[in-house]
């Protein structure tokens, strides 16, 4: 009795432990109203699994060696009842599981604007080998493994990459969004708590995969103007020459910031995927790429 009660409190501590910082942990409403899918989604699936326990252990008890009342009839075959019932159940499950992601999909479509009053922050991203780097056009400022925004106030991305296929990903606030050279993907977002929440990359990209993690800040408001303010007043200038020596591959590369961003780098920098995409295609015969 009392090893099975230490068992029971450190499987609820493993599972409690495992939702801080994660997706069972949301600052958002967009992770809110994931996780209230998955909630949806996995009551609905243990209306078949519990009953079904039950009536496993209930058949094997009642039909034990030492119950004389259970009637032995070994050539029954077939029961229109329990085909209806063995059948229905599980029909009616997929139905309603198969609704609540349908309707959550639609939703939770990334590139649909978060309903606020408050104007969306715009912050251009470019998934690099291996980094992250985060412009912010209306500001003129850029950040390379950091990104800051306003508790609040929603943030509508632009995401592309700079050649491998990336995956974006901050499980505390948003669903994860993939990145590609040459198209721009959209991803909307909001915190509505202040803290610092985990970013990452949830692609496999090479060898420095591990490395390709962010911090991302939500901060007040003021505090945000504040940030935006002081990174206009120093560091490096991000223009195409600058973003040509980020490009390059490097690991564990520590957070800084650009105090200015030369006007439509971020086109340049998907029509620059896009000729390299196209480069490659021309490098490599049809069914060459169809090998690879």
């Amino acid at each position: 009795m009392r090893y099975g009660l230490l068992t029971v409190v450190l499987l609820v501590a493993a599972t409690l432990g495992g939702c801080d910082g994660g997706v069972l942990d949301p600052k958002g409403p967009i992770t809110l109203a994931e996780r209230q899918i998955l909630f949806n989604a996995t009551g609905i699936m243990l209306a078949i699994v519990i009953p079904v326990a039950l009536a496993t252990l209930g058949v094997a008890f009642w039909f034990r060696a030492s119950n004389a009342r259970a009637t032995y009839r070994p050539d029954f075959i077939y029961s229109g009842r329990i085909e209806m019932l063995v059948w229905s159940i599980p029909l009616m499950t997929v139905l309603l599981v198969g609704t609540v992601a349908w309707i959550g999909a639609y939703d939770l479509d990334p590139p649909k604007p978060i309903a606020s009053s408050t104007k969306p922050l715009k912050v251009q991203v470019v998934s690099l080998d291996w980094k992250w780097l985060f412009i912010y056009p209306e500001q003129g400022i850029a950040s390379v493994n950091h990104l800051t925004i306003p508790v609040g106030t929603p943030v509508s991305f632009e995401l592309t990459s700079s050649g491998v296929m990336n995956s974006f990903f901050v499980p505390q606030l948003a669903g994860q969004i993939y990145t590609m050279a040459g198209m721009v993907t959209h991803l909307n977002l909001r915190a509505d708590h202040s803290g610092t929440y985990r970013g990452m990359s949830a692609n496999y990209s090479g060898a420095g995969f591990s490395d390709m993690v962010f911090k991302v800040d939500a901060v007040a408001p003021d505090s945000f103007a504040q940030w935006a303010a002081t990174t206009r007043g120093a560091g490096p200038v991000l223009d195409a020459k600058a973003y040509a020596a980020l490009a390059k591959p490097s690991q564990a590369v520590a957070p800084f910031t650009y105090r200015s961003v030369a006007n439509g780098l971020f086109v340049d920098i998907t029509s620059a995927a896009m000729q390299s995409a196209e480069g490659l295609c021309v490098a490599y015969p049809k069914s060459m790429r169809a090998e690879r």
